[in-house]
């Protein structure tokens, strides 16, 4: 099988797990207790005459048949039109500012966390049993074994509290509200963005980077005693170059699927964070449509989300033939 068959093949099986996920999020929605439409009528005033309701049941689609419904579901979501928000309007309008926000604090985030979590579990697993590989891995289970909500309320209370340094929350600086108070030039809207996004960055980081040390700790010691990188040392190579170029090249495999997902899963935000501080994102408005029972808004997410791991799963397998050459797709 050559690459352009094995290509073939994962594009069908991906079409075929994306229809049975959306397919299983539509059951789920349909299966749930309670009607949204009066939880949505309760929210407004609690009463309302027949005649509006029959009009509320046509306008998201209530009233039809189930495999009508389903139907008008699947082709809503591939053609990209999911429909209005039952609180906010149209779905596809608020995604797409929410995501751009989402994306500016989650890729920022994960970037950092992945770049010094491999740069130091390399260092971790370089100094194994030493007291500099003892403290990096406690470090690494304590900062990823405290609740990320109670991170955020420590980087609050002592950032913004006590030493006044940043924001209590929110995306930008409040001067920016008043008219006329834009930011004129592309380095001091950066400036505002960036001093805004500091501390729900840094506790993001704080809380996942141990998972990533310990992941690439654990892939460079499996790979560490293996002949080659004997031979490796024994031609003289340095320690830098052996553990860069020859040992972390052959480990990479397990961190390159979990790079994948962490990209992939930015774009559900992060909802507790976002919520911590206040921050209008992905992961806050996902969180408002689960309590307010918004069904066209989490259909929309849970289906963005899908598609985003299927296809990170999808391009990792091709990017392991590149990195590995033992891999082989014929």
């Amino acid at each position: 099988m050559g690459l352009k068959t094995f290509i073939a093949k994962r594009i069908v099986y991906m079409v075929i797990l994306i229809w049975l996920a959306v397919t299983v999020n539509f059951m789920i929605f349909v299966l749930m207790p309670g009607s949204p439409l009066e939880s949505y009528i309760g929210r407004l005033s609690g009463r309302m005459d027949p005649a509006r309701i029959q009009l509320l049941k046509e306008h998201f689609g209530l009233d039809k048949p189930l495999h009508e419904r389903y139907i008008i579901y699947i082709t809503n979501l591939i053609t990209w039109n999911f429909g209005d928000s039952y609180f906010s309007g149209s779905v596809s309008v608020a995604m797409a500012d929410k995501m751009s926000r989402t994306l500016e604090l989650m890729g920022l985030a994960t970037t950092i966390t992945i770049t010094l979590g491999v740069l130091i579990g390399v260092i971790a697993a370089h100094t194994r049993g030493g007291a500099v590989d003892g403290t990096l891995v406690t470090g690494s289970l304590l900062t990823y074994s405290v609740p990320i909500f109670w991170l955020g309320w420590i980087m609050l209370y002592i950032f913004s509290i006590q030493l006044h340094w940043f924001p209590l929350g929110g995306m930008y600086p409040t001067s920016w509200a008043v008219p006329g108070n834009w930011p004129s030039n592309i380095f001091e809207y950066l400036a505002g963005r960036l001093y805004h996004l500091a501390l729900p960055t840094a506790t993001l980081v704080l809380f996942s980077v141990g998972g990533w040390i310990l992941l690439a700790r654990a892939c460079m010691l499996e790979s560490m005693t293996e002949d080659y990188v004997v031979t490796a040392r024994a031609k003289g190579l340095g320690e830098r170059t052996v553990l860069l170029k020859h040992v972390l090249k052959n480990a990479s495999l397990p961190i390159i699927t979990s790079v994948a997902l962490s990209f992939a899963g930015m774009i559900g935000g992060a909802i507790i964070t976002e919520t911590v501080f206040n921050y209008e994102g992905m992961g806050r408005w996902t969180w408002r449509a689960i309590g307010q029972t918004d069904l066209p808004v989490l259909a929309a997410v849970f289906y963005v989300t899908t598609l985003t791991v299927i296809i990170a799963n999808f391009l990792a397998d091709l990017i392991y033939g590149v990195v590995d050459p033992r891999i082989r797709y014929g």
